[in-house]
C-alpha cells in the first residue's frame, strides 16, 4: 500500500480514518470486508474496487462513476439482486492479483473517492445492516508500518486522524534522554514513546521492584517480578513493541557519560542531586535543552500535600532558571522536593507537565507565559510561574 498517498490525499485518508481496510495495488483502491447479502440471504464480506486517478502524489476528482467487486453479486436484504447497480459484464482480471466478479454502475458525478467508496458502501453493507445492525465496513484493521517509513511497528492513526501530523513532525529527527526510570521517568517514557522522535536512549541502573509496579505505567506479573528483571530491559519490552529506537543504557548518568552529548533533549527525571549537578552542567556547556522535574509529598496529619516542580532550560533561555533546580539527595524535611512518597497519579502529572514543555519548546503548543519553571501546590490545586529571578 502506498502509505504516502494515502496521507495526502485527504478522500482515502478519511476512509482509513473511518475505519475502512484500505489497500492500493496496480493503481486501484481496494476497500476490503465490505459486508453484502448474499442471494440466500447469508452476510458475506466482498471486497470494493475503483481505479484511481492521480494529480501527481495525491488523487484526482474521478472521471467515472464505474465501481468493481470481488464476492457473489450484493444483494437487498431479502435476497434480491441489488439491480440498482449492476452493470452486465465478465468477470475480470485486472492484474497485481485482483480478480473483479462484477462491474458496478451507479451513475453520480462523484467529488472524491471518499464520496465514491461511501456511496456504493452505503448502498451494499445498508442492506447488510438490515438483518444485522452491528455489522459494518468499517473494521478498524491493524494497519502495519515498513521499519523505512515510521518509528512505529503500525500507523500512528491517532494523530492522522486529528490531522496533526505537521505538528508532530517537528520531534521527528530528535534523540531523546530519560534519566531516571522511576516513578515520573517511566511515565515520561510512555508519552514520549507515543511520539515520533527518532531515538528514545534511557538510563538507569537499578532492577524493576515490586514497589516500581505501582508507580509505572502498565501491570506487571508476578512471574515477571520474580525474574527480578533489569528496570530498563523491562520497560524496553513493553514499549519496543509499539515502536523501534529505544536504547537502554544500564548505567547511572552523570555529566561525563558520552552519550548525553548525543542527546537533543533531555529529561532528568532522578533523585541523586551530585549527579543531576554535574549532568546540568554539562548540559548547559553543550547547548542540549532540557526539563528536570521535582516532587515533593508530604503527610499532613490526615492527608498528603506537597509541590510539583518543573523546570525547562537550553539555548535562549534564561539562566537565572538554573536556581530553580533543586539537588538534594535523601529525605530533607527542609526541602519541600526532596521527600520521596511517590504515588502514580502525581507521577504521571509531573511527566504529563515536563513533557508538555518540551513540546512547547518546539512550538507544538503555543506559549504565551512563556515561563520555564512552575510550580503545582497539591492543597491549593493551583499552578504558579515562577518568573522572579531564582538564586
Amino acid at each position: 500500500m502506498s502509505r504516502q498517498l494515502i496521507a495526502r490525499s485527504p478522500d482515502l485518508q478519511q476512509l482509513q480514518n473511518e475505519g475502512l481496510d484500505l489497500e492500493i495495488r496496480g493503481g486501484f483502491l481496494l476497500i476490503k470486508d465490505v459486508p453484502y447479502v448474499n442471494s440466500s440471504r447469508e452476510i458475506k464480506r466482498g471486497i470494493l474496487i475503483s481505479a484511481l486517478e492521480l494529480n501527481g502524489d495525491k488523487t484526482a476528482q474521478p472521471s467515472n462513476h464505474v465501481a468493481m467487486w470481488t464476492g457473489e453479486h450484493p444483494c437487498h436484504h431479502d435476497g434480491r439482486i441489488i439491480s440498482a447497480i449492476t452493470n452486465p459484464s465478465l468477470a475480470q482480471d485486472l492484474g497485481d492479483g485482483i480478480r473483479a466478479d462484477f462491474t458496478f454502475s451507479a451513475k453520480a458525478l462523484y467529488r472524491d473517492y471518499l464520496h465514491k467508496m461511501t456511496t456504493y458502501i452505503g448502498r451494499i453493507a445498508g442492506e447488510a445492516q438490515v438483518l444485522d445492525p452491528n455489522v459494518s465496513a468499517a473494521t478498524y484493521p491493524v494497519i502495519k508500518a515498513a521499519e523505512d517509513e515510521s518509528v512505529f511497528r503500525y500507523l500512528d492513526t491517532a494523530t492522522s486522524r486529528v490531522g496533526i501530523g505537521v505538528f508532530n513532525e517537528r520531534l521527528a529527527n530528535q534523540k531523546i534522554g530519560i534519566i531516571g526510570l522511576g516513578g515520573t521517568g517511566s511515565y515520561v517514557l510512555d508519552l514520549v514513546a507515543k511520539t515520533c522522535v527518532a531515538e528514545i536512549h534511557l538510563f538507569d541502573g537499578d532492577v524493576f521492584s515490586q514497589h516500581n509496579a505501582f508507580r509505572s505505567p502498565g501491570a506487571a506479573s508476578i512471574e515477571e517480578l520474580e525474574l527480578k528483571p533489569k528496570k530498563l530491559a523491562y520497560l524496553a519490552g513493553i514499549y519496543n513493541k509499539m515502536r523501534r529506537g529505544i536504547h537502554t543504557h544500564e548505567i547511572y548518568a552523570d555529566g561525563s557519560t558520552p552519550e548525553l552529548k548525543l542527546m537533543t533533549f533531555v529529561f532528568l527525571c532522578l533523585d541523586r542531586g551530585s549527579a543531576k549537578r554535574e549532568i546540568v552542567r554539562s548540559l548547559v556547556e553543550w547547548g542540549i535543552p532540557f526539563v528536570d522535574v521535582g516532587m515533593g509529598i508530604l503527610r499532613a496529619k490526615e492527608s498528603l500535600t506537597g509541590l510539583m516542580r518543573v523546570t525547562r532550560f537550553g539555548p535562549g533561555e534564561d539562566a537565572a532558571v538554573l536556581g530553580r533546580i533543586d539537588y538534594s539527595d535523601g529525605d530533607l524535611p527542609e526541602n519541600e522536593y526532596s521527600t520521596n512518597i511517590q504515588i502514580a497519579e502525581l507521577n504521571a502529572l509531573n511527566a504529563a507537565l515536563a513533557v508538555v514543555q518540551w513540546k512547547k519548546r518546539y512550538q507544538i503548543y503555543r506559549d504565551s507565559s512563556l515561563a520555564n519553571s512552575f510550580s503545582y501546590s497539591i492543597a491549593a490545586n493551583e499552578m504558579a510561574n515562577h518568573e522572579e529571578d531564582a538564586a
